[in-house]
């Protein structure tokens, strides 16, 4: 194997281990992000708002979604690069998708830690990332920069 090819695998596995670790010292491992994804999604399922939403564009495809849900995690979480996909593209053209659901996920996404997180550590940290995420879709998805355009004003 070429030097610098080496030297990238060692760095990439001393990432993993580092994240690794930091995720268990507060008790986040793949079985803890497997549990939240099934469970959140359930609830997300059941909300009279986001469940039709995510049911419209998921029907028949709910088994691979979790499956990617969990890999999405997995890789922010733990660094195991399991999740290859552009969230943004993924979640362009859903009907009936709007910036106001984003709390609402949010709030859902609280509530399912509250319940199950192994730690405080760990529902603050799911949820300070939970929140960058969210507003980096809203953005993508629903900026218009025309409406900052000062010469609207007025």
């Amino acid at each position: 194997m070429h030097p610098d090819l080496t030297a990238r695998a060692a760095h990439s596995a001393e990432i993993r281990a580092r994240a690794a670790a930091e995720m268990q010292a507060i008790g986040i491992d793949e079985v803890f992000i497997a549990t939240l994804v099934e469970t959140f999604y359930g609830r997300v399922r059941a909300h009279p708002e986001l469940g039709p939403v995510f049911d419209a564009r998921l029907a028949g495809r709910w088994d691979s979604h979790m499956e990617k849900m969990v890999a999405f995690w997995s890789s922010v979480a733990l660094r195991t690069g399991a999740y290859g996909g552009k969230p943004v593209q993924a979640h362009l053209g859903i009907a009936n998708m709007t910036p106001d659901l984003f709390p609402q996920w949010l709030a859902l996404f609280s509530e399912t830690l509250d319940a199950i997180a192994p730690s405080p550590a760990a529902k603050s940290w799911f949820m300070s990332t939970a929140d960058r995420i969210a507003r980096s879709l809203t953005l993508s998805l629903f900026y218009n920069p025309a409406l900052d355009d000062p010469a609207r004003a007025g």
